[in-house]
């Protein structure tokens, strides 16, 4: 008998290893490949005027397209993206032209702009797939304790994230300039060398990227691959305007729809399905989804009736607790070529700071190449006889601020949910910021100087004179001193930038509980980077699509206890 069951036990971990390697090997090959979604994906103007299902999802984002793809392997779900489809658009699939769509001011833009009240130019996302179609495609995993400290299944995390890897993280090619960046690191002392990784490891590490060999971008959307098609609509182009609540018979405000407008402007209803297994799921990112909460009157009272919306639950807390890690930047022509490349290496350094780096013409285009005659007739001569300005080769080596402590506001501008509503991040006010930053930056002093980085740095060009040269670059539209060359305090708080992180808004414990409902009403849940109280790691986009999954298969385990229980 003990025999036997051991010889079962055998044969079902091998088909579940031969499981894995099929899809592992299916994965291979298809996830390089554009998806057909024309089963399931539509314009918004095709949609019927009312419509029902059991979940129904704003945002189809990093977060919202996993959650999408694991709902509907057991129920119908409905995900509404105010973007386009990535897929066929160069600027976001092709690394050789990285930036591109973050310029792209049109309405049609993947990105839209915004500035912070800090004077911080930044973007929020606006197609399907979201932050995943815009950043520099660094993949790296949450560090343990930040798994801990969320109160997340540690197991189901794991298996979380490998199942959002088989489809988009790749090991980057590393080449020159990037290898020299983590051999300067490494003669520095960010120790140990951790090799390629996905995992968070104090020291110097090669990270995932999402961009496969052929320097194509790989997105959450990819994700949807693993959609049951028979069960997912995605809209796009549809604009989510509110959601409705009812509270008849209830003790708390129940959600039971959301109306939208299509690309024409007409409006739509969706409706959940009756029954208690059903949801709303807001997973429209640190902006979109604080506001849409204040438009459906969940928020500050105050807040609210001054834009004269229908109060459902004050709820103080929504909008509160924003924060941008602070990245601070110093760009580094180069007398070698160097290659195009984003972030590959990251060093992880003990002070809570991440030093990493991006190389080649992307980053050339816009250096005020006349301010190298200010500082040094020396370094202006052998640098412009040398190469045209346009040709001019170099990076950047950065840092990003870890947490950060510092935190700010959002509060609405108007009732329109295509506005972007106002944002304060606080950059630097708590010191603990500051510090980091200052030693971040001291850190990127030495690797420039390093014996290892010495082929991609002018010996006519000393680091205060690369700082001067980044500070008098427009990054920014905050005031500009005279010191910072010579105080990295001054350096970080003029040059401050943002490396799109910014979080919080709907924050665990104080608008979502510990299982991302909405506390004080019924039926709907704030799943994505908006309920962080910190950024998890150097990059959170590991993290924000395995939480898409993981809820995914929380909510499933709930609506099946539901079942089981009816």
């Amino acid at each position: 008998m003990v025999g036997g069951f051991w010889r079962l036990l055998g044969v079902v971990v091998g088909i579940l290893i031969f499981l894995d390697q099929f899809v592992s090997s299916l994965s291979d090959d298809d996830r390089l490949k554009d998806p057909n979604y024309s089963s399931f994906m539509f314009d918004a103007t095709s949609a019927p005027p009312r419509s029902h299902y059991d979940y129904i999802i704003v945002g189809g984002g990093t977060a919202g397209c996993p959650l999408a793809a694991t709902l509907s392997e057991k129920a119908s779900v409905l995900l509404l993206e105010r973007g386009g489809s990535p897929y066929g658009n160069a600027n976001i699939t092709d690394l050789a032209a990285f930036g591109k769509a973050l310029a792209d001011l049109s309405p049609s833009s993947p990105a839209q702009q915004f500035v912070s009240e800090d004077g911080v130019i930044s973007a929020r996302a606006r197609v399907l797939g979201g932050g995943s179609c815009l950043n520099a495609g660094f993949y790296s995993r949450a560090p343990p304790h930040y798994v801990g400290a969320a109160g997340w299944d540690g197991g189901l995390v794991n298996e979380s994230y490998r199942w959002v890897e088989r489809m988009v993280a790749f090991q980057p090619p590393m080449k020159e300039w990037q290898s020299a960046v983590k051999d300067g690191l490494l003669e520095v002392g960010v120790h140990p060398f951790n090799g390629f990784t996905y995992d968070h490891l104090q020291g110097t590490k090669v990270g995932g990227t999402i961009f496969d060999g052929d320097m194509r971008r790989h997105t959450a959307a990819d994700l949807l691959k693993y959609a049951n098609q028979k069960k997912l609509k995605v809209l796009l182009h549809a604009s989510v305007q509110k959601i409705l609540f009812r509270r008849k018979g209830k003790k708390k405000p129940l959600a039971y729809g959301v109306v939208f407008t299509d690309a024409l402007g007409k409006r739509h209803k969706a409706y959940l399905k009756h029954g208690p297994k059903t949801e709303i799921i807001i997973s429209a990112g640190a902006l979109g989804s604080p506001t849409l909460l204040m438009l459906s009157g969940i928020g500050p009272m105050g807040q609210l009736k001054a834009q004269n919306i229908t109060v459902v639950l004050d709820q103080p807390f929504v909008g509160q607790g924003m924060s941008d890690n602070p990245m601070n930047a110093v760009f580094v022509p180069s007398p070698s070529p160097v290659e195009v490349s984003l972030i590959q290496v990251v060093g992880v350094t003990r002070y809570g700071s991440f030093i990493e780096a991006a190389s080649g013409e992307l980053f050339s285009a816009g250096l005020p190449v006349g301010d190298f005659s200010k500082f040094s007739t020396e370094a202006s001569k052998h640098i412009l006889e040398s190469a045209e300005p346009a040709a001019l080769s170099g990076g950047f080596i950065l840092e990003k601020t870890l947490g950060p402590v510092s935190t700010g506001e959002l509060r609405l501008k108007s009732k329109d949910p295509s506005e972007n509503p106002s944002v304060t991040f606080n950059y630097f006010e708590d010191p603990e910021d500051l510090r980091r930053c200052v030693e971040g930056m001291e850190v990127i002093e030495k690797v420039i100087e390093s014996k290892a980085f010495s082929t991609f740095r002018y010996d006519y060009l000393p680091v205060p004179v690369l700082l001067q040269i980044t500070a008098n670059a427009p990054v920014n539209l905050r005031p500009k001193h005279e010191n910072v060359s010579t105080s990295l305090e001054q350096f970080c708080k003029d040059t401050v930038m943002t490396i799109w992180h910014y979080h919080g808004g709907c924050q665990i414990e104080k608008v979502v509980d510990s299982q991302y409902r909405v506390i004080g009403v019924d039926a709907l849940r704030v799943i994505d980077g908006s309920t962080f109280k910190h950024s998890p790691g150097t990059n959170p986009q590991a993290t924000v699509m395995m939480l898409g999954r993981y809820m995914g298969v929380k909510i499933l385990q709930e609506r099946r206890q539901k079942s089981f229980r009816k």
